[in-house]
């Protein structure tokens, strides 16, 4: 009886260690939409490391953890595209990253949600995050997606803190291509 329980107590420990580390290939994209006046706009960033390790099958042994190079943030509209580096956006000067790290993964229905801690121009905030897995054979496809409020964070203050010319929700979804970690 005491060997079952021994073997019981190691595989639960040793059930963490069945998370696959990945890294991040070619092809992936961290963006974000929101609306100005009225209308729909989405962005990008073209830099940003990401630290996965992931079980589809124990996801509470999984972890995430992101960092993104505020400066490479582009929209495609060169007035925007020179504004969000500024203080009144992301203050790239004084905060040039933004970070997400997982606290936990759990399951909700046939979702995953992985719940985590966004800090952004030096404020921390929970922020959960809605997980699609597929393997791929060595690899797999992450997609996640979730909502934050800007002002939260306090991007767009001073006179772009008016939801009614820039909307306080700002939309965030990744897609990721990824390869087992050698």
């Amino acid at each position: 009886m005491k060997i079952l329980s021994w073997i019981f107590v190691l595989s639960a420990v040793c059930g963490n260690a069945l998370a696959t580390d990945y890294v991040v290939g070619k092809g992936s994209t961290l963006g974000f939409s929101g609306t100005f006046q009225g209308e729909a706009f989405s962005g990008s960033f073209a830099r940003f490391e990401a630290r996965i390790s992931y079980d589809p099958a124990q996801v509470e042994s999984s972890n995430f953890d992101v960092t993104v190079d505020l400066a490479s943030v582009t929209t495609g509209d060169s007035d925007r595209d020179a504004a969000l580096p500024g203080s009144a956006f992301f203050n790239i000067g004084k905060f040039p990253s933004a970070q997400f790290v997982t606290r936990q993964f759990r399951k909700s229905g046939d979702e995953v949600i992985a719940e985590g801690t966004l800090s952004l121009k030096g404020i921390s905030k929970p922020v959960d995050l809605t997980v699609k897995f597929a393997p791929n054979g060595a690899g797999a496809v992450l997609d996640v997606s979730t909502h934050v409020d800007r002002l939260d964070f306090d991007v767009g203050n001073g006179e772009y803190a008016d939801t009614s010319t820039i909307a306080n929700e700002v939309q965030i979804r990744a897609h990721l291509e990824l390869g087992a970690k050698p």
